[in-house]
């Protein structure tokens, strides 16, 4: 009996790290579709492509797969839906099953999203066009960045996982600020944000996107801090009073 007890929790930790393992793989093409998806690059179909249709059910279509994104990706973080979830699925898989569906969302609005090619603004210069397209880059590099410092594969559940592969007790989430994350609460936001806005061509179908995505990220930053604040406590509540939450603060508090 004890042998066979062994052997079903081997194979139910086996199973949870090909999970979680698999979970992060999706991500991270997500991830990169996404760069490709918003800087139409590589990808086959970007934020401008596809068949052109009537723009009121354009805007409509698009905005209801934005709100839909926005309503799984912050239901699924919150305590109830995680305590419902632990009925079903061990705590080390929690985060990676939140990753891969918020990754499937994302690739729905990949591919059911209609592009409304009319310019808000295009750029002509050679200069302005590469510091935009640099500027492009940049969010994304200030995201990837982001996630290291705060442990990246914990950040998307991989971790997790091989923790329990290896039988290591879960270690509870940890107050750091390392590096971007002492000039900016949410440096992730904010790359996001950067990566969302500068493009040397915006279409209504590529403002639309930002817009959305960015009252999105400040909704979710809204939440995200009540959380912290409920953990934390005071070291938290201090945090926020000397560090800005997406907009690096100039004149910071001096004790």
């Amino acid at each position: 009996m004890k042998r066979q007890t062994s052997s079903n929790n081997f194979t139910a930790r086996l199973a949870g790290l090909v999970y979680s393992t698999c979970c992060y793989l999706v991500f991270l093409f997500t991830l990169l579709y996404m760069m490709g998806f918003m800087g139409a690059v590589v990808v086959p179909k970007h934020i401008d492509s596809g068949a052109r249709i009537d723009w009121a059910l354009a805007l409509m279509i698009n905005t209801s797969l934005i709100i839909v994104f926005g309503v799984q990706h912050s239901a699924m973080a919150r305590k109830r839906f995680k305590r419902w979830l632990a009925v079903f699925a061990p705590a080390a898989v929690e985060r990676s099953t939140y990753v891969l569906l918020s990754s499937l969302m994302l690739a729905l609005l990949f591919w059911q999203w209609r592009p409304i090619r009319h310019t808000v603004w295009e750029v002509d210069a050679a200069w302005a066009k590469a510091l935009l397209t640099g500027l492009f880059w940049l969010g994304w590099g200030i995201v990837v960045l982001a996630t290291c410092l705060i442990s990246h594969f914990e950040l998307f559940g991989l971790k997790q996982a091989i923790d329990r592969w290896r039988n290591a007790p879960q270690s509870g989430p940890a107050f750091r600020t390392p590096l971007l994350y002492k000039v900016v609460r949410h440096p992730l936001y904010l790359g996001f944000l950067i990566a969302f806005w500068a493009t040397p061509h915006m279409t209504v179908g590529h403002l639309l996107f930002a817009l959305g995505m960015s009252v999105y990220l400040f909704i979710g930053a809204r939440f995200e801090e009540r959380d912290l604040v409920a953990l934390f406590g005071e070291r938290y509540r201090r945090y926020q009073r000397e560090v800005g939450m997406i907009v690096p603060r100039l004149n910071r508090p001096r004790h």
